[in-house]
């Protein structure tokens, strides 16, 4: 999961080409046609709100993919630093083991509930809750929105909604694929080692693949180009 950004937002058009440059969750994307604004009255306004985020941060959401608001933002996560260079392969697993389940980059492994990506990687995992506010986030195919997290109420629950009636399809990465996995029973032994070597990688807009003794969970990944200017 890579994205960087221009040093501002393109004048002409601040939701067209320049949002990014080079690479999302692996995929090289021409900064030429990326993102187009569900309406291009929206620039000037999003210009305005928000500053770039470089690198780009992330967002693992859990919503129907035609929904343009919703509830539960409160089980959404949020990487403010990429995880995905930040993982371990597979195939190191047996490295990340021996090292007491502390990860190169410095996060601990959760055998209990585990991270992976599309290239078959494991991840640290995101933080939990998703903090409210303002994000400008993008699938890096035609929409760029604005999505708000509102604060919890007196039950814990978090809405949240996109602006200019995108759907949370429209601002998901389909490259960008994330998935927690933790185990069935507590007779059976959810690990990394038991992953299908030739899933990966797993195909835009694929589910991640199951894995014996686990259950799975898969999250849209969103990428977040933009926070609040004020905040």
């Amino acid at each position: 999961m890579t994205a960087t950004l221009n040093n501002e937002y393109p004048a002409a058009n601040p939701i067209r080409s320049g949002w990014l440059r080079k690479s999302l969750c692996g995929a090289f994307l021409l900064a030429a046609a990326l993102v187009t604004a569900v309406r291009p009255a929206a620039a000037e306004n999003y210009r305005e709100r928000f500053q770039p985020v470089r690198p780009a941060h992330y967002i693992a959401a859990l919503a129907d993919p035609d929904a343009t608001s919703g509830n539960n933002a409160e089980t959404w996560g949020y990487w403010p630093l990429d995880p995905g260079p930040r993982g371990v392969r597979l195939d190191k697993y047996p490295d990340l083991v021996a090292a007491g389940g502390v990860a190169p980059a410095k996060w601990q492994f959760d055998n209990s509930a585990w991270w992976l990506e599309e290239y078959g990687r494991i991840m640290e995992a995101p933080q939990f809750p998703l903090p409210p506010g303002e994000y400008l986030v993008t699938g890096g195919r035609e929409v760029l929105s604005a999505l708000i997290v509102h604060p919890a109420d007196e039950n814990g629950n978090q809405r949240w909604e996109l602006e200019h009636s995108a759907t949370m399809h429209d601002v998901t990465h389909l490259g960008c694929r994330a998935a927690i996995y933790t185990p069935a029973s507590t007779d059976q032994m959810c690990s990394p080692e038991n992953a299908p070597r030739d899933a990966f990688q797993v195909a835009a807009g694929e589910p991640m693949p199951p894995i014996p003794g686990c259950n799975k969970q898969d999250y849209a990944v969103l990428v977040v180009i933009g926070l609040p200017k004020d905040g």
